[in-house]
Formats: structure tokens, sequence, C-alpha cells
């Protein structure tokens, strides 16, 4: 399943409490998905990596009560005490952890209850974890264990990940070198040794890096070391084409009709023009935008349009969409 239908999935069953598990290769944003679904609904988060845990991290420790001399089991701090009413409870790594905590686990899952614990009533369980054919460090998961899931495989889609990068900002040349080669955005193979691979996360990384501005003469091996040495010289290459590009201010303000003969060139740029315009763009501004698209090869002109329509941008009252429409409009998908 692709991440916007993963999303809409695990919002109806994280709502009626049943257990998830999402299973996809390492980078793909199966954590982000299920934090922005806790964060839209504004309940609690709470993300631990099982991997990282001991059975009686999860269990708890087990202390002497004087009152009855009796044993009793210290809940761990970490897991949800009923202060937030609603959240999930994320298990990441489930099937990567020992044998032993996924056996607390799952009594956890099973029951809602580890030792003297009790989940709270509104809280959900999302697990996660890479697939054996990932050639992880995993384990196999226990048939009762796997059982109690809904189980879910996110795949890497690049028109769900170019809408999440619009709206988390990513630089338009990362969105624009996606979009001009689709392949750049997933390149992990199993089989290879490669340390350095592109993911949406490590081109989340790259963005970060373009943030901080380092010198030219490290840019390429900083970036080489998030998603390999051969993509960072082809983005980097095609990177180099954005600083040919005509203003975009002078574009929306309809005082420029240059325009970029480069294929790579008119990816940026109609990328970056989408970026520039949101529900609170004015009308003007919107109608020397498309009067300029007019002067663009047509499945460019068509991007940026189809990209306003997918955000709800309307267009219909705009003085140029009949211009646009006339000489664009067998190009559009229906």
């Amino acid at each position: 399943m692709y991440p916007e239908k993963v999303k809409r999935s695990l919002e109806h069953l994280s709502i009626r409490k049943i257990p998830i598990f999402l299973w996809g290769p390492p980078g793909v944003g199966k954590s982000s998905i299920v934090a922005q679904i806790a964060k839209e609904r504004g309940v609690g988060f709470i993300d631990l990596r099982l991997s990282l845990l001991d059975p009686t991290d999860l269990r708890g420790i087990p202390f002497f009560n004087a009152n009855d001399n009796s044993a009793m089991w210290a809940p761990a701090s970490f897991l949800p005490d009923g202060s937030i009413e609603e959240g999930i409870l994320f298990l990441d790594e489930l099937n990567t952890a020992a044998p032993m905590v996924q056996a607390s686990a799952y009594q956890l899952i099973l029951d809602r209850k580890i030792g003297e614990y009790t989940l709270p009533e509104g809280w959900a369980i999302v697990a996660a974890g890479n697939r054996e054919s990932d050639q992880g460090v995993v384990f196999r998961m226990a048939s009762p264990l796997a059982n109690r899931f809904v189980h879910l495989e996110i795949e890497v889609s690049v028109e769900d990940w170019q809408t999440w990068a619009k709206i988390f900002s990513i630089d338009p040349t990362i969105i624009a070198f996606i979009s001009y080669r689709p392949d750049a955005l997933f390149t992990f193979d199993p089989s290879s040794d490669k340390k350095a691979f592109a993911t949406p996360r490590t081109w989340e990384y790259v963005n970060e890096i373009l943030l901080s501005e380092p010198e030219d003469d490290i840019l390429l091996d900083i970036i080489s070391g998030a998603i390999g040495e051969e993509l960072a010289a082809s983005f980097l290459g095609f990177k180099s084409v954005a600083k040919s590009l005509p203003d975009i201010d002078a574009i929306l303000d309809g005082s420029t009709s240059e325009v970029p003969n480069d294929t790579a060139a008119l990816h940026i740029l109609a990328t970056a023009l989408t970026m520039r315009i949101n529900q609170d763009t004015r009308s003007n501004t919107l109608d020397k935008l498309l009067r300029y698209t007019l002067l663009l090869p047509g499945e460019f002109a068509v991007m940026i349009v189809q990209d306003l329509r997918q955000r709800e941008i309307d267009l219909d009252y705009i003085n140029s969409w009949g211009l646009w429409v006339k000489k664009f409009n067998s190009l559009l998908r229906p």
C-alpha cells in the first residue's frame, strides 16, 4: 500500500483500538506516518524502540511490598500512565527485538496489560518493523503474536512523498529532482553492501544538509554520505541549473517572460512556482502565473496546474483560465 492509503487505514484501525503491524523497508517513513496521525488527532504519542529494551523494561522491576509481604512489579515510567486520555503507543522495530522482549510485548498487545500495568482504555497500539527480505537483523515473529495484528505493508510512492515534501517545505530542487528522476527517491537494494542509499528519510537529511549551508568543497562528500556518491553528483549537477532560473517574484508579478530551455531547469521552475502558491494567494498573482504557463512546454504547464488543483486552489474564476484551458485542456488527466 502507498503511504496515503496506509495513513487512512491506520486512522480507521487506531480509532477502534485494533492492533496494527506496519511492514516496510528502512527509511520509508513508517514512524513518521504514525506520529503525524497522532498529531493531527491531537492525541498522545509514545515511540518505543523495542530493539533497545530488555524484557524487564516492559514488565517492570519487581520489588518487595512490606505491607502484605508480597512481590510487586513497578511499571515502566515510559508507558502511558493515564494522564493523557487518548494516544498511540508505537512499538517500533518489534521484530528486531530479542524473542524475550517480543514475548513481553505479546502480553501487552494481547491483554493490553503486563505485570501490574494496564494500558489506558483510550490508547491504541501500532507496531512496525522491517521485512525479513530487507536483510536486516530480525527475529521471525511467532504466529500467535502475528495473529494479534492487522498487517499493512507500506510501499514508496513518489506522488505521496511530493505532497508531503511540499507541506514540510523540503528544498524545491530536491522535489524537482525527484520529479525529474522518480527512481532516485528509493534506491535501497538488500543485496548491496553500500552503506549510503536514497530513501525518503535520507532525502530529508539532504534537505537539512542544504539548510546548514556547507562549503562547496565538502558539499558533495556530505550528501554522498546520505544518498551515495553517484546520486549525490547527479543531484548537485541538477541543482546547479537552478542558478540560471528566472526570478520567481518577477514571474508572479508579471515583469518577466523568460523561459529556460533546459528540461532540468523547467522541472525546478515548475516546482518552485507551485510552492509559492497557497489558499491565500491573490487572484491577480494566480492570473500572472497562468499567463506565464502559457509560454511553457505543455507538460510543465499541466504539471503546475494539476498540482494547484490537487491542493484545491480554485482557478475557474481567474481571467486567463479560459485561455489556458483552450491551449492545454487536451493534456489534462481526467
